[in-house]
């Protein structure tokens, strides 16, 4: 996340700073107002996270459509976390509006780790590791699930389209724009899902997967958990896998083809959206999402 002053990502963004955070704590939590506060550098969007002394952080929203994700994240988490092999983040706090600051925040314990981009030392381990959560996560019952938001992850590749396309003719050259939209077009056409709509992450990026000793420890950030098609959590296989790894991923998930190619898809969609919002604003984000395309279009054209 950036501090105040940095470049902003977002045209409404809300800028906050470590002092806003103190002012914040001794409002609403004052028994953590004198904890040591630090900015957690990451290439994150909608977050700005704060460490508060050894065992907690404090997440600030910076943007108003990521202000429902500490809602859902109490509601939903506690939930899942009994029943999936990695670690969930887990929220202590709710905070409010205050001191300037329009949105509700929140306050976590504090997960070890660093984020998955170089950090895993066997991707193969990693791949059996990460399809056990997604096989766990898929079988939670849906049951009282909220109802998946219009362009939600889950949904229909098809919702995306116009955004896909429209980020392929912004990035122009900066892309292979031939090659990506046959992928898109793959990807798109290929049969729906037929079977039951079942729990998603949505959102399985690098910088969402946390590593502890070189392998996966936990799963953090679900601002896009929904119930869907399974095929969206797939992302991976392009985004943190290659090779034997992206084999092993998709044979402990069991994927069939059509599942694979939308899985593709929603890992295009997400790269070529990031790549075209982000590219002048965040250099981290544009890295994994230019590598993501890469492997995509390798495997496209395989």
């Amino acid at each position: 996340m950036t501090a105040m002053g940095a470049t902003k990502m977002h045209a409404d963004e809300i800028s906050t700073d470590v002092a806003l955070v103190r002012r914040l704590l001794a409002g609403q939590f004052p028994q953590w107002a004198e904890l040591p506060i630090e900015l957690v550098r990451s290439y994150g969007t909608d977050h700005d996270i704060y460490r508060l002394g050894e065992h907690l952080a404090a997440r600030l929203p910076r943007i108003e459509w990521a202000t429902n994700q500490a809602a859902k994240e109490k509601k939903w988490l506690p939930r899942l976390a009994p029943r999936v092999p990695l670690a969930l983040p887990v929220q202590l706090a709710m905070g409010h509006p205050g001191e300037g600051y329009p949105f509700d925040w929140s306050v976590y314990e504090w997960l070890p780790g660093e984020n998955a981009n170089g950090a895993i030392e066997d991707l193969d381990q990693a791949a059996a590791d990460l399809a056990s959560f997604v096989i766990a996560l898929r079988q939670v019952d849906t049951t009282g699930a909220h109802p998946r938001p219009p362009h939600g992850r889950g949904g229909s590749l098809a919702q995306g389209d116009e955004q896909v396309r429209r980020s392929i003719s912004q990035l122009g050259d900066r892309i292979d724009g031939a090659a990506t939209l046959r992928s898109w077009e793959g990807s798109l056409n290929a049969p729906a899902w037929q079977g039951s709509e079942v729990w998603v992450h949505g959102d399985l990026l690098p910088g969402n997967l946390l590593v502890v000793d070189g392998r996966l420890s936990a799963v953090i950030d679900f601002g896009a958990l929904n119930v869907g098609d399974p095929a969206c959590d797939l992302q991976p296989a392009w985004n943190v896998f290659a090779g034997d790894s992206r084999t092993r991923f998709r044979s402990e998930l069991e994927v069939d083809d059509a599942s694979w190619l939308r899985g593709r898809g929603w890992a295009l969609y997400q790269a070529v959206s990031a790549l075209a919002y982000y590219w002048d604003t965040n250099p981290g984000m544009i890295r994994q999402a230019s590598h993501a395309l890469e492997q995509i279009l390798a495997d496209s054209s395989a």
